[in-house]
């Protein structure tokens, strides 16, 4: 079993004198489902669990009368052998984005509290009305105040590192560089820098890091990238809207080659000639809403808070998993990237991709500074009750940008991701890329 930090997420949970239900929400195949069923049967002593999607005849323990005594009845009704242990059983109610039903139940489940509850599936970040799949209907009741709710992404850096076998007291090791700015010895940072190489080619969902962590087998990394890839565009075809069904698509497929150019902001006419947000914005949104894409804004002021100076109609679109996103560009991409061979503007749009999926996992909100044609900053982000700039370069070049930035709003620290070393002049700390996982 990878080792994933959602599993502490749900101990905290779990551990709660007084909880609310959990809904774990998260784009599909990052393994929700897989780590929620370990959880369920390594720490409680009943684990029952309903999955909407494959058992569409328990959706009738949710019908009717919403009392959580009626549920518990009908759910011992219509399924064999299931044991009611007060304080000591788990309920997963899996995709139950196909039971309106339960969803609205979650309230009356949750004031009850004999039995702990954990809701999750595919796609739940979709209003109603933007999903195409017939068994999705209105939620009579959204349960404000009776559900938290958590994301779940694909393994991050250092997620990845421990499925290698590294421990913590190694990654802990790495850290203590970012914490004194002492440059990492020169064997150690090449070595993680090729592991990062390795990372983003391979990425983070599950099963390819699994796999990759067994075989070695960069071939079947693409195999199953490239299903996984395939089951996004099912999805896509699946539950997006009449035409919305190929603008979703187009809009995907766009944002490698929109990463690939000197100038990243996404423009609707790289999807499509001489088109606007009038045709592209809601699918745009439909991505973002089914966590397959991250958005970034443009900040024009960078003071607190960022998103009240955030341009809506200028943005960047990264893709939720760098592997995907190397997938997408093709086997040979992924040698050259591998081989340091790499070059063009394609590079640094994959260390730009790293680093927005870094920092989305880590809890922050995506910006971007921009102010006319001469400064632009990748990312900024609010830290510590400040704004603290992010400068991502593929090799180790000047950075005029971040420099003039400094200058102009001497921001206590800031960021310059390099592939190199660690350095510190004043305030402008350098890091190498994989040390962006202790930002």
């Amino acid at each position: 079993m990878l080792k994933r930090k959602m599993y502490d997420t749900l101990i905290a949970w779990k551990n709660q004198e007084k909880k609310e239900c959990l809904l774990v929400k998260g784009a599909r195949q990052v393994g929700k489902t897989y780590l929620i069923r370990k959880f369920g049967k390594n720490e409680y002593d009943s684990f029952i669990e309903i999955n909407f999607h494959e058992q569409k005849s328990l959706k009738v323990i949710f019908e009717g009368d919403k009392t959580a005594e009626e549920i518990y009845k009908r759910l011992t009704a219509n399924i064999a052998g299931a044991k009611l242990i007060p304080g000591r059983t788990l309920i997963f109610l899996d995709e139950i984005q196909k039971c309106a039903g339960a969803r609205t139940a979650l309230k009356f489940l949750a004031e009850d509290g004999r039995y702990d509850i954990i809701a999750s599936g595919s796609l739940l970040g979709l209003s109603y009305g933007k999903d195409d799949d017939r068994e999705v209907a209105p939620v009579e009741s959204i349960p404000v105040g009776y559900e938290k709710t958590v994301m779940m992404y694909s393994l991050d850096f250092e997620e990845f590192l421990w499925a290698y076998g590294y421990s913590d007291e190694t990654i802990a090791y790495l850290k203590s560089f970012f914490i004194s700015k002492e440059k990492i010895p020169a064997e150690i940072n090449e070595k993680y820098e090729s592991l990062l190489r390795e990372y983003l080619v391979v990425g983070g969902m599950p099963e390819v890091v699994a796999n990759f962590a067994t075989y070695k087998d960069f071939t079947k990394v693409q195999e199953i990238q490239d299903k996984i890839l395939s089951s996004y565009a099912d999805d896509i075809s699946q539950h997006a809207k009449g035409a919305e069904k190929v603008k979703v698509r187009q809009c995907y497929d766009s944002i490698p080659r929109q990463l690939a150019k000197e100038n990243k902001k996404f423009k609707y006419s790289e999807v499509e000639h001489k088109s606007t947000s009038r045709k592209f914005g809601d699918s745009v949104q439909w991505l973002r809403d089914a966590n397959m894409a991250y958005m970034c804004h443009n900040t024009t002021i960078p003071i607190l808070p960022l998103k009240a100076y955030k341009k809506d109609n200028e943005f960047k679109l990264y893709i939720a998993d760098t592997g995907l996103l190397l997938a997408m560009f093709g086997f040979a991409t992924k040698q050259a990237l591998l081989n340091g061979t790499l070059k063009g503007f394609a590079k640094g749009g994959i260390y730009e991709n790293f680093v927005a999926e870094t920092l989305i996992k880590k809890g922050y909100t995506l910006h971007y500074y921009k102010q006319g044609d001469r400064l632009e900053l990748e990312f900024i982000i609010e830290k510590d009750g400040e704004v603290i700039p992010i400068e991502v370069k593929a090799g180790n070049s000047v950075t005029k940008s971040l420099d003039s930035f400094i200058e102009e709003f001497t921001p206590s620290i800031a960021f310059k991701l390099i592939g190199g070393n660690v350095g510190a002049v004043n305030n402008k700390i350098t890091i190498p890329h994989f040390l962006t996982m202790f930002i």
